[in-house]
């Protein structure tokens, strides 16, 4: 069962931190793009979205940790489920997590499906719309205001709802020393892993939504 579970939207740094955390030992890290290697699990997500009951070891059967989407939108019945797993909310200034996210992970979820794009990809698009954006953000994401109002509440209810001793707030320009700190572990010799450049992801994208292409992380 889950260790370490992170709760902070895509795009915070997400795919930054699944690395650092596989890097540390506390790896496989569960993620959005790891769907696209367990499409089992797909449909237990859509059950969530839906508000039934969800075994959560189920979900996360294998994972040591956890980071991104569509794990931070339960982040409430998550954390009750596992009451012993470290807390990482990663954090981004809002105006700037807003922009990367409506350039990437959003336009890539509501951009229409080519005829020859792969099932997989839309069944993880479908995923993301039900939990992600037609969930958190009430199908509402294009309205800045709204979007940065449902990001700044999130960050503040985990804040104030869970233990603080449970939990790290973290930006991942912070480098190595408060995530080991916090996880009691020692600070690597290689430098903090910096993942996924809005360009890279576009790019990525591109390639998964045909048949064929490969998969593209949300960071």
């Amino acid at each position: 069962m889950l260790e370490i579970f992170g709760a902070g939207f895509g795009r915070t740094g997400t795919l930054s931190l699944k690395t650092a955390l596989e890097m540390l030992g506390f790896g496989p890290c569960h993620h959005m793009l790891g769907l696209f290697e367990d499409p089992d699990s797909i449909a237990l997500w859509q059950a969530a979205a839906r508000g039934e009951p969800v075994d959560w070891a189920q979900v996360y059967t294998g994972y040591r940790s956890s980071a991104d989407w569509p794990g931070a939108a339960f982040w409430r019945q998550i954390t009750a489920a596992v009451p012993e797993a470290k807390v990482i909310l990663t954090e981004r200034a809002p105006d700037a997590w807003y922009a990367s996210a409506e350039n990437s992970i959003y336009a890539a979820a509501v951009a229409p499906l080519p005829d020859d794009a792969d099932p997989l990809f839309a069944q993880v698009r479908q995923m993301s719309l039900d939990v992600v954006w037609n969930g958190v953000f009430d199908g509402r994401f294009a309205d800045k205001q709204h979007a940065l109002q449902v990001f700044e509440r999130h960050n503040t209810a985990v804040k104030e709802e869970l233990d603080p001793a449970r939990l790290l707030v973290f930006e991942v320009a912070q480098g190595w020393e408060p995530l080991c700190e916090f996880l009691g572990v020692p600070v690597p010799d290689e430098p903090f892993p910096r993942s996924n450049d809005r360009a890279a992801f576009a790019a990525h994208i591109a390639q998964r939504r045909s048949a064929g292409g490969t998969v593209g992380p949300a960071d």
